[in-house]
């Protein structure tokens, strides 16, 4: 098995997070920082901090060189950090010695590595964003269209009470809403430019390193944090957080959808894919599988990372190497959740015969609270609830449908009604509508 399946070969279609997985690619990476660097010049050029000439030629020279990721290898490996190596590299293929002289002028490695790994987290927070757009898109059609059809809620894996498809559907899209609204202050607040030097002082910087950040912030339109943001971590972590409950937010659906679709219960079908090797009557929740999986993934991963939000004095090379380790993985894993859920909810369909069955399995004891409260009109609740208890002993222990017994011992009750599960999903429809609407309000706003 490959070491990452986000990248192998094998299991790549099973964990497919799309043009996310290029974003977390050496050559991406390289790229990025190469990108921060020409930028970084020319500010300092603009500023009157490096002679603006050498400035313009860095910036081109970051736009057009190539840099094989595989020519930095070694001296990563020595150093600890690929950035000493990127910037002598630039500064051979430039060829231009009395400029390059200039580049990475008074910043640090983790400056362009921090503000590289931001351009990256904006485009993988804009892909992952398209696709819960898409995911509620299909929630939303679903929900409306199944609002009040009446299936068993569950409680502790039990049958509790009437609910409605529309509203499960609800519950699955309604989490996702409200991630999606976190990301204006998200974006504004934690997609940052690094910018402070060695010590996270800004020394070597100079008298208008203030003023290079806030320009370097505006050229790649990220952020001005004015601060060092080195070795305080909330920036990665609020991002990995909600990269994390993406995939957690995902991983419900998953839970839900594997158990809607065993055998005995059948309520739902999820379309195609899903084949045994040997049992041909299966369809396997493949696609909800891999979004409970991913969704503990990222959990676990998640620790990890909050691990290195506790690094020694100004720089800490372990805690830096975890976050390398964990973050990638963290992202990768929200994308594919959100790739995989978009494809898994156009096919998503409810089964209303098994549903209706699953209702009236039971012995209609799901009923049991709503005949509690009907009784309750009549009598002190504690003695209805005492009753209903009794009745349902005798139900079980007769092989007799509670409505049955209702109807002997209690002829003043609307049997009909009181047993019809459509009579009893209290504001679930309503629930499933104010989730559309909420969807289509969203989408009908600015992106």
């Amino acid at each position: 098995m490959a070491a990452s399946v986000f990248d192998s070969a094998l299991y790549g279609k099973l964990f497919s997070s799309g043009d996310a997985a290029r974003l977390f690619s050496d050559t991406a990476e390289v790229r990025a920082m190469l990108l921060v660097e020409g930028a970084l010049a020319k500010v300092q050029g603009a500023l009157g901090v490096i002679p603006e000439l050498s400035a313009k030629a860095i910036h081109r020279a970051s736009m057009e060189l190539q840099i094989d990721p595989g020519g930095l290898a070694q001296a990563t490996g020595s150093n600890g950090v690929s950035v000493p190596a990127l910037v002598s590299a630039f500064r051979g293929e430039m060829n231009a010695p009395e400029h390059a002289q200039y580049m990475h002028w008074g910043c640090t490695s983790q400056d362009i590595q921090d503000t590289a790994l931001m351009l990256r987290l904006r485009q993988a927070l804009g892909l992952v964003e398209e696709d819960l757009r898409s995911v509620l898109s299909s929630l939303a059609d679903l929900a409306e269209k199944h609002a009040r059809q009446p299936m068993p809620a569950r409680t502790y894996g039990q049958h509790a009470t009437p609910t409605s498809f529309g509203a499960v559907v609800a519950a699955w899209g309604t989490p996702l809403l409200g991630l999606l609204s976190e990301l204006e202050i998200l974006r504004r607040d934690c997609l940052l430019v690094s910018l402070s030097g060695a010590a996270g002082t800004g020394a070597a910087l100079g008298p208008k390193a203030p003023e290079i950040r806030a320009d370097l912030a505006v050229a790649l339109g990220l952020g001005d944090p004015g601060r060092s943001w080195h070795t305080d971590r909330t920036p990665v972590l609020r991002l990995a957080d909600w990269f994390c409950r993406v995939s957690l937010g995902l991983g419900k659906l998953g839970e839900d959808a594997t158990e809607l679709v065993q055998t005995g219960i059948g309520e739902i079908s999820l379309g195609g894919a899903g084949a045994s090797s040997t049992m041909p009557q299966k369809q396997n929740p493949v696609g909800p599988s891999v979004l409970v999986a991913l969704g503990r993934h990222s959990a676990a991963l998640l620790t990890a990372l909050q691990g290195a939000a506790m690094p020694r004095y100004q720089r800490d090379g372990a805690a830096w190497f975890t976050e390398w380790l964990s973050l990638p993985q963290i992202v990768l894993g929200a994308a594919t959740s959100a790739q995989t859920a978009r494809a898994l909810t156009k096919g998503i369909a409810p089964r209303p015969e098994q549903m209706e069955q699953a209702l009236s399995n039971g012995l209609d004891m799901i009923h049991a609270e709503a005949l509690s409260f009907a009784l309750a009109e009549t009598m002190p609740r504690p003695e209805a609830q005492a009753l209903v208890k009794k009745l349902c002993a005798e139900a079980q222990e007769q092989n007799t449908a509670l409505r049955q017994l209702v109807a002997r011992d209690h002829p003043e009750l609307d049997v009909q009604a009181l047993f019809d599960p459509r009579h009893q999903m209290g504001h679930a429809p309503d629930e499933a509508l104010a989730f559309v609407r909420a969807v289509r309000s969203q989408s009908a706003g600015p992106v």
